[in-house]
């Protein structure tokens, strides 16, 4: 029954798709921008003031509000397959997913209108095996890792010496990364069309165009940098924060929308989009990134 509930508040909330099988193909001729040497490496996000939940949408970002952010490291890039593959080598970390059952992930569906068969708790979707038993990250390593629970990140960052941010954190450096700040879209595609970030383009959840270049998630640093240095922020998969999703809830933020997020369902690929996901729950489409702290 728990499993029935989290997964009906991922269609309730935007989280879900159907008819997109693991990972997507890549548009033929697409490159990406950044050098692999670079994965891995963080940016300097200065201190400074921002207006959190500026040009909110939806009900749960709340009222706008002026906060003061203290400076932070921020990765450049989401943590990819190879990254984590590195940390459980090092580490001998198990995953939930691993050890509790399996991970939600999509299925192609004969009753579309039938909003809860468009997901399953799969039993062999875990990050090693994204897309279920016989699946794999072979070709994959510069993916973001998925199916990652909160306490998984959380292990990954003690490792790395760092953190998760917490959703101020995270709110503060995507909207400083917006190419026009009077466009809360703006991370998303430019005036010229050009795009941005990897979300949905078609119409969801019956046509997915891959006009961005990938039809499922998109290896990082496809795109190019927002004008801080970062890449991916929004789009491509949901990142946990740190932040709970509301007073005295066991929920926490996630935040940025992911491939799955299109303009007729789900406009959650703004900085000032917030979305929640239970601490122990991992799905085919949230990873993180981490910060550290200065010196």
């Amino acid at each position: 029954m728990r499993w029935l509930f989290l997964l009906a508040g991922l269609v309730v909330f935007g989280l879900a798709g159907a008819f997109l099988w693991w990972p997507g193909g890549d548009a033929p001729g697409h490159s990406c921008v950044l050098a692999d040497a670079d994965i891995g490496q963080f940016v300097s996000v200065p201190g400074g003031g921002f207006v959190k939940g500026a040009d909110a949408i939806y009900p749960e970002e709340g009222g706008p509000i002026k906060l003061h952010v203290s400076p932070f490291l921020l990765s450049v890039t989401e943590v990819t397959n190879d990254q984590f593959t590195a940390f459980v080598a090092a580490t001998g970390y198990v995953t939930e997913a691993e050890r509790n059952g399996g991970s939600a992930g999509f299925v192609e569906t004969d009753t579309p209108s039938d909003l809860l068969s468009w997901w399953q708790l799969d039993q062999g979707a875990t990050w090693r095996t994204p897309g279920g038993a016989g699946s794999g990250i072979a070709g994959l390593g510069r993916h973001p890792v998925v199916h990652i629970s909160l306490r998984d990140a959380r292990a990954y960052a003690d490792w790395a010496r760092g953190r998760l941010p917490n959703e101020i954190e995270w709110e503060y450096a995507a909207s400083l990364g917006l190419f026009d700040p009077d466009d809360p879209e703006s991370g998303l595609r430019g005036p010229d069309g050009e795009i941005r970030a990897n979300t949905w383009t078609g119409i969801f959840p019956v046509l997915n165009t891959a006009e961005d270049g990938f039809a499922g998630t998109a290896p990082v640093g496809c795109y190019r940098a927002s004008l801080i240095g970062v890449h991916d922020m929004i789009g491509n998969v949901w990142e946990w924060t740190e932040t709970p999703f509301g007073d005295g809830s066991p929920q926490l933020t996630i935040k940025g929308g992911s491939y799955l997020c299109g303009s007729n369902f789900c406009r959650r690929y703004r900085a000032a989009a917030r979305e929640s996901l239970e601490p122990d729950f991992s799905t085919a489409h949230t990873g993180f990134r981490i910060v550290k702290d200065p010196d």
